[in-house]
């Protein structure tokens, strides 16, 4: 995991995966882990993730795909909770209430959609909908 952190910080990626062999993602947001579940399901059934920053949608994505240890920089407490529910090893270096947008002027707008969410299945139409939202503007 040492060397996925390492990678993460020096190649300024947003996501690094270790599934025979390593890969680097760049996308912003959730992007590169719902890409990963839609099209490629294989490359997260087991992998290490090395991310800068959880969600708990990014969390439900990694349930979802069968991520079997994760690391982050900064991890929402409803991520925490959703990855340990779900049994995933997980390594963070900060806790934080909820994740915030990008301009730090309130929540997260997945983590809005997503907080009070259980079930991985709505919370993955949620994910869904939102990203293609975003895709299509």
């Amino acid at each position: 995991m040492n060397e996925l952190v390492r990678l993460l910080h020096e190649g300024d990626y947003s996501c690094v995966i270790r599934k025979e062999g390593i890969r680097m993602f760049t996308q912003r947001g959730v992007a590169d882990l719902y890409d990963l579940l839609e099209c490629e399901p294989d490359v997260l059934h087991g992998a290490q993730i090395a991310d800068k920053v959880i969600g708990k949608a990014a969390a439900a994505l990694m349930a979802l795909g069968g991520v079997s240890e994760i690391y982050t920089d900064v991890i929402s407490e409803p991520a925490l909770v959703l990855l340990r529910q779900t049994d995933r090893k997980v390594d963070y270096a900060k806790l934080v209430p909820r994740i915030q947008n990008r301009t730090q002027t309130g929540w997260c707008p997945l983590e809005t959609l997503c907080y009070e969410e259980e079930n991985l299945e709505t919370l993955y139409t949620i994910i869904r909908r939102f990203v293609e939202q975003m895709r299509n503007k």
